[in-house]
């Protein structure tokens, strides 16, 4: 049976130091390659292009697209000015990935959002996101925990009717990197995972189509958690 081929976003890193410094660099984190392999696809990096026919070829050639994580989404996109405590945003990079949903879902393909991904995919379908997470009244679990990727530090809660539930069931750990969040879920989505703050940590599709966002990291637990493997692996599955 021949793989899936999995495009993951790109982002841009600049070089500090070194040689070359101010040098620019397209990449993605090796734990969503890994991730993809060892499920079954291949991965495929996609890095910023601003051409919209160039975008649409790489789509044509996919079976499914991972929204990496990175910058903060730029307010403005859900209607708020940029708050005192907004950190960097790439208006370029959300236009990406605009441009990559837009054309995954004409395509109906499979969508998997994880972190900044969630957030993106969110504010396509018109929802919005607490640019800190300081701005949920109720918010009191800590949700950048700071050290060691892979390690779980919080509780989620899952409702049955995420696709996930058969392989988390009612509730699991996660780990978590994030200062900004889900406020209004977009059209065409629920929340089905939060935390025991009520911060919202997975979003789906209301319809049949694979389109979810993870709000931690499952990419950086996947290699010693089976758990969050089988989340690639459902992904894959869907792709075929």
């Amino acid at each position: 049976m021949k793989k899936p081929l999995i495009g993951i976003s790109g982002s841009i890193i600049e070089d500090k130091g070194g040689m070359f410094p101010g040098y620019k660099r397209s990449y993605v984190n090796d734990d969503y390659v890994q991730s993809i392999l060892r499920a079954g696809g291949i991965p495929i990096i996609l890095p910023i292009i601003e051409d919209k026919e160039t975008i649409q070829n790489c789509i044509e050639k996919l079976d499914g697209i991972i929204l990496s994580g990175g910058h903060d989404v730029n307010p403005l996109l859900y209607n708020e000015e940029p708050d005192v405590k907004l950190t960097q945003i790439f208006p370029e990079r959300d236009e990406f990935d605009f441009e990559l949903i837009k054309l995954a879902k004409e395509k109906k393909i499979s969508i998997l959002g994880i972190c900044r991904g969630m957030q993106i995919l969110n504010t396509y379908h018109g929802g919005s996101n607490y640019q800190d997470n300081s701005y949920c009244e109720s918010s009191y679990v800590k949700h950048w925990q700071g050290h060691t990727p892979s390690l779980a530090s919080h509780t989620v809660n899952v409702s049955e009717e995420s696709r996930f539930y058969d392989i988390f069931g009612s509730n699991i750990l996660v780990n978590s990197f994030h200062h900004q969040s889900v406020k209004k879920v977009g059209t065409g989505l629920i929340a089905t995972v939060k935390a025991k703050d009520g911060i919202v940590e997975l979003i789906e599709s209301d319809s049949d189509l694979f389109m979810v966002g993870f709000q931690w990291h499952p990419e950086m637990m996947s290699s010693s958690n089976n758990k969050m493997q089988n989340v690639f692996v459902k992904f894959i599955e869907s792709c075929k």
